[in-house]
């Protein structure tokens, strides 16, 4: 899924990749469960960080 992406996701691809909105990926953001950087008004989300969060949230890889 990932794999076509590049190292930083922006909000929005975050959301396609996610399937939830972007009030949904900011709230996500901004209580620190998913890691990324801001600048300014511009997110940047590590791709690791949306693994992580994944693999953490459905407990598939333990």
């Amino acid at each position: 899924m990932l794999e076509n992406q590049d190292d930083f996701l922006t909000v929005e691809e975050l959301c396609d990749i996610l399937k939830i909105g972007r009030n949904a990926v900011y709230r996500l953001l901004n209580a620190g469960e998913i890691k990324g950087l801001r600048n300014g008004r511009v997110w940047r989300i590590p791709k690791v960080s949306v693994i992580a969060y994944t693999k953490e949230k459905t407990k598939l890889f333990e």
